[in-house]
């Protein structure tokens, strides 16, 4: 009887701690919508640190997980750019996020990272995630990666997780601009009407 008493007693504390582990694997999967942003203080390419909460007047933000040598990320680079002249004045200011690591993608340096943003002349701020711990809060699993951001009470509040249009390949044929859409609907005072689609890029190198 002991041993039968023991036996349930040991099933029981493994159940738990699978339970348990299975909650930590899901919480790994990063943001889904209506969840609330972490913010950081991450390195930009001019040395300054940047946080959300230095843009106090913005309404949401545009976060964008790219790097410089993926093929869909520089494909998508004036498309960024333009993203951040459309909205930044109207309070959706684009903040861009390197999550690679350089020691797996070696033209991912910071060094790279400040010559990519002088080439392109970059608008936005172009952050380093040297501590890889950002990209994964937020879940982004490819480059590019996009989120839009909405300030409710202090808080940031996800509202669109995916690509930045329905044309990764060829910004000239895009027919859906599914993140300009998302915060054009925000700023009516809407709700996004295509909250979640596929991120189409390379796999984040950390």
């Amino acid at each position: 009887m002991k041993k039968f008493i023991v036996l349930v007693t040991l099933l029981c504390i493994g159940s738990i701690g699978f339970s348990g582990f299975t909650k930590i694997e899901t919480s790994l999967d990063g943001y889904k919508i209506g969840d609330t942003a972490t913010d950081f203080k991450l390195k930009n390419v001019d040395g300054s640190l940047v946080s959300l909460s230095d843009y106090k007047k913005a309404k949401g933000f545009i976060v964008i997980f790219t790097c410089n040598t993926c093929p869909y990320a520089v494909a998508s680079e004036d498309r960024i750019n333009a993203l951040d002249a459309e909205f930044k004045e109207k309070g959706y200011p684009v903040i861009a996020i390197n999550p690679n690591n350089p020691n797996v993608q070696p033209d991912d340096t910071f060094e790279k990272m400040k010559e990519k943003s002088a080439e392109k002349a970059f608008t936005f701020p172009y952050l380093y995630d040297e501590s890889h711990s950002i990209y994964a809060k937020y879940g982004a699993k490819k480059t590019p990666h996009a989120y839009v951001l909405q300030k409710e009470k202090n808080k940031y509040i996800v509202k669109y997780i995916g690509a930045i249009d329905d044309n990764v390949r060829n910004g000239a044929e895009v027919k859906n601009r599914f993140l300009a859409n998302a915060v054009n609907e925000l700023l009516q005072g809407k709700k996004v009407s295509v909250p979640e689609t596929k991120a189409i890029g390379c796999s984040v190198k950390a």
